[in-house]
């Protein structure tokens, strides 16, 4: 069977820098690993990206491969004393130091640790308020009280009894980790792993801190004041800097997430910086007009009715609204008026309304209750 152009192999033309061949080599090393692909055909494929890589990769053998193909590096003893040994094992890939070098960055021996002894900043914490519809729009100061780790007043952080200090780990060296190697069909694979001496602290506390028993932090009740917004709705949050959890290693406190949830009111109906009201006017205020007062959530206003209004007109009341979250000027009200048919009426009232009718050059018959509606009506206390 043919053997394939190494340069096909790699997916790399024949003026690609070593630089494209390394990145080349390594996607379909990763690809075709048998530890991470076991599709058939795999592992052949994995040698045969090796082989190429083994060749393109050294300047010499891939000077001779250029010029005389398959024939220039076959003369070297089929790689006998390089990436392919003559028992088949793959003992240097290709100029890399073990296998762990190559899949480092799968296998975690060549990612990037974070220092365990390196100050962290503390949890964020939520706290959901409460408050009354009239507070959020006219917003307010409140007290809130909640559970936090705060550093240790006795050994500040430490962890460690007063006049002792944590000591560096001697079995990770201050990393928090270990490297665990060992050996595969396929090379030394190296992994890492949680120190179990000092559990990825880094750090030993040999005599612990009788208040916070070598934590650095004891849980305590905090207290913060709140300012509240004026304008704030259901939902947003507030953050306060610092009031979260106490840090590690003298980093500094989290911050505190104050969510927001609104009573409903009885009065007005909230969308955005929108208030909603609905009043209820009779019939002749209706047709005669009038001027009546309305709520707002800044006092009672005087709301002109023109004579002839319908029912479920909407007004518009422009700056009776919401503030705007921090910003000036605020949004509107709009009531919605409810003409009302009232259920009882005197007599005087009901010839009343059969004069209007008839003077409008109408005939109108009046309706009278029934026993048990108006017993009905009775039972109901109206």
């Amino acid at each position: 069977m043919a053997q394939r152009d190494y340069y096909e192999v790699l997916g790399v033309d024949k003026n690609a820098s070593d630089a494209d061949i390394n990145k080349a080599y390594r996607k379909l090393a990763k690809k075709y690993h048998p530890d991470l692909n076991h599709e058939p055909g795999a592992e052949e494929k994995y040698k045969e990206v090796n082989e190429a890589y083994e060749v393109l990769h050294d300047k010499q053998k891939r000077a001779q491969y250029d010029q005389f193909g398959q024939a220039g590096v076959n003369g070297q003893g089929g790689f006998g004393g390089s990436g392919f040994g003559g028992g088949g094992q793959y003992s240097n890939f290709g100029g890399f130091s073990d296998f762990g070098d190559i899949f480092s960055d799968l296998f975690g021996g060549g990612r990037r640790r974070t220092d365990p002894t390196a100050p962290q900043k503390g949890q964020d914490l939520d706290y959901t308020l409460e408050i009354d519809f009239m507070d959020a729009i006219k917003g307010k100061k409140t007290q809130v009280s909640y559970d936090r780790s705060e550093v240790c007043e006795t050994c500040h952080g430490s962890g460690a009894e007063k006049g002792t200090h944590p000591i560096t780990c001697d079995k990770c060296h201050g990393t928090g980790v270990m490297t665990v190697t060992r050996q595969t069909p396929f090379g030394v694979m190296q992994q890492q792993t949680t120190c179990d001496k000092c559990h990825g602290k880094g750090q030993i506390i040999e005599h612990p801190c009788p208040t916070c028993h070598g934590v650095g932090t004891v849980n305590k009740r905090h207290s913060v004041e709140i300012d509240v917004p004026a304008g704030i709705d259901n939902g947003q949050q507030l953050r306060k800097a610092g009031d979260g959890e106490a840090g590690k290693n003298g980093g500094p406190y989290g911050d505190l997430y104050i969510v927001f949830k609104i009573k409903p009111s009885k009065k007005f109906t909230r969308r955005g910086t929108t208030i909603y009201t609905e009043v209820p006017i009779s019939f002749a205020q209706a047709a005669l007009g009038d001027q009546i007062q309305v709520d707002t959530v800044d006092g009672k206003v005087t709301l002109k009715i023109p004579a002839g209004t319908q029912p479920n007109t909407h007004f518009k009341l422009r700056g009776q609204g919401v503030p705007h979250l921090n910003s000036t000027g605020r949004g509107d009200q709009e009531t919605t008026v409810n003409v009302v048919i009232p259920k009882k009426m005197n007599d005087k009232q009901k010839e009343a309304l059969v004069d209007y009718v008839k003077a409008g050059g109408g005939n109108i018959t009046p309706q009278e209750k029934s026993f048990f509606e108006r017993l009905k009506d009775k039972l109901n206390g109206e």
